[in-house]
């Protein structure tokens, strides 16, 4: 890994700004991506904005920046790019400070500015040494992240492509509904990769990072989103970040009736002793009571169970302190037994973990 601290002048900095606006931020000569395209917007208030070139007038330390080397020689913004956007907008005139914009200050206030010294870490190296570089600073101000920090370390024609699809403002709103997280903040693409890639995300950026493009990544998103529909029709806010994309990766191939699924889930919904309502779709799915976080009996419950039983263990017939025992469903709960009173038995531990392992 090699970094190198370098001083940037914002003249230097300024010369060729332009704002593309979801086709992305330049400066630098054109050579800066300040912002690539459709990466989130800028987020600096008012008063963060103007601290920015407060600074600067004064001649006060501004925080360094760091900037990742391309393969091309070009440059993009790894940390700094609320600042760099702060200071690129007040000298291309988009705001005022204290009523002056930056063409009305006098000649040597501009020019006081303009020479400003910016400290900037130019960071080069392989992938691995990189991202491992910049997870280890990350990193002052507005926090990266990991998949910020991963487009930047992976950038090239595939990254960009990605980035149309599941940054862009007005991209297509596919699937927004079962995703948590926010597009601008590149979660979105996060998922989707992690989804396709068996949460292989590091090794699944750098196979295709100089492909031309994410069209392999976009067909398999829609695809996830198709099978959610079809699968289970109807909607229900539980479904909101569920690992849909390992529930299809594992069962897409199977078989099922949506019809009995549904009723399946909705009996589930009401069945008060499903502590964990997101967890029903993966249990329809894989049968796993583990899913549902079944409700326990209450300690009171176990009590009335134990004094009822003498303290005696109702498999071995053994005499047990109530805490070397534990609490078992008469009936199974997946037998329709309920976690009430009348349905708690107590067992010494051994019963108990080996009936559980039946």
């Amino acid at each position: 890994m090699n970094i190198e601290l370098k001083e940037i002048t914002v003249r230097e900095l300024t010369t060729g700004y332009k704002d593309n606006n979801e086709n992305g931020v330049v400066g630098y000569s054109g050579r800066l991506d300040i912002r690539p395209p459709y990466q989130r917007n800028f987020v600096y208030d008012e008063k963060e904005r103007n601290a920015v070139l407060n600074t600067l007038q004064k001649d006060f330390p501004l925080n360094v920046m760091y900037w990742a080397v391309r393969e091309d020689g070009d440059f993009e913004v790894i940390d700094g790019q609320q600042r760099t956007i702060s200071i690129c907008q007040y000298v291309t005139g988009d705001f005022s400070i204290d009523g002056f914009y930056f063409h009305s200050l006098p000649n040597d206030k501009k020019e006081q500015i303009l020479d400003y010294p910016l400290m900037v870490y130019f960071c080069s190296g392989e992938d691995s040494e990189k991202l491992d570089w910049f997870e280890t600073i990350n990193i002052a101000g507005k926090v990266l992240t990991k998949q910020e920090l991963r487009n930047a370390v992976f950038s090239g024609s595939w990254v960009s492509d990605a980035k149309r699809y599941f940054s862009k403002n007005s991209r297509p709103k596919i699937g927004d509904e079962y995703l948590s997280g926010s597009a601008n903040r590149q979660e979105y693409l996060e998922t989707a990769i992690d989804w396709i890639s068996d949460g292989n995300i590091k090794e699944y950026m750098s196979k295709n990072q100089h492909e031309p493009n994410a069209n392999e990544l976009w067909l398999y998103f829609q695809s996830v989103i198709s099978w959610i529909k079809a699968t289970f029709p109807k909607y229900r806010k539980e479904m909101n970040g569920l690992k849909w994309g390992f529930f299809y990766n594992d069962y897409k191939d199977q078989k099922f009736d949506s019809k009995k699924l549904e009723e399946q889930i909705t009996e589930l919904m009401i069945d008060e002793d499903v502590q964990n309502k997101k967890g029903i779709y993966s249990y329809v799915l894989t049968g796993k009571e583990k899913h549902l976080n079944i409700r326990a009996f209450s300690d009171k419950q176990k009590r009335e169970a134990y004094e009822r039983q003498k303290g005696i263990c109702t498999d071995c017939k053994q005499h047990f302190e109530l805490n070397e025992m534990e609490a078992d469903h008469i009936d199974p709960w997946h037998s329709g037994g309920k976690t009430i009173t009348e349905n708690c038995q107590m067992l010494c531990r051994e019963d108990n973990r080996r009936k559980s392992g039946k």
